[in-house]
């Protein structure tokens, strides 16, 4: 099993309260699983309204709001019930399922990013998305072809016209 699932799996038995739907990783332990960076000390999850509501009346004075963004802070975790006021069931599409867990789909993660583009540890992470897509998903064939041409990209700012290379 994946470290991180594990990590989380351990922490979220200390939690005292049982999830109806299976927690969805976000943040920095979602960058680590993809493997862009390491994680910071918090976990950082999004959870449905009424696991949020339940975690909320237990924890009245560990409630966050980030305009509108509605959170409890339970360490080790930032438990979220929206992310740029996108739902549980926004992030659950295309999740990795682990049963009891689930893990942030790539491209939810890019969204994620995108929306807090404006703090530089986000923007930061950006670039890293976009690295791992070049290394993961780009057409080796198509980048070997474009590698060829790069002394008349870099001539003519990127654009070759009519094949005049």
């Amino acid at each position: 099993m994946d470290p991180i699932i594990e990590k989380i799996r351990n922490e979220l038995s200390s939690l005292g309260y049982q999830l109806e739907r299976p927690p969805i990783i976000i943040g920095g332990m979602a960058m680590e699983y993809y493997g862009m960076r390491k994680s910071g000390a918090d976990i950082d999850l999004v959870i449905c309204d009424a696991d949020y509501q339940n975690l909320a009346k237990g924890h009245p004075n560990n409630r966050k709001d980030i305009y509108g963004d509605l959170g409890v802070i339970i360490p080790p975790f930032e438990i979220w019930r929206s992310i740029a006021l996108m739902d549980y069931d926004f992030f659950n599409k295309n999740a990795i399922d682990f049963r009891d867990i689930k893990m942030i789909s790539l491209e939810c993660l890019l969204f994620s990013r995108v929306c807090a583009m404006e703090v530089q540890k986000y923007h930061d992470d950006l670039i890293l998305i976009k690295e791992h897509y070049y290394k993961h998903f780009r057409n080796q064939e198509f980048l070997c072809e474009a590698e060829t041409h790069i002394p008349s990209y870099e001539k003519n700012g990127g654009i070759v016209l009519a094949g005049n290379y």
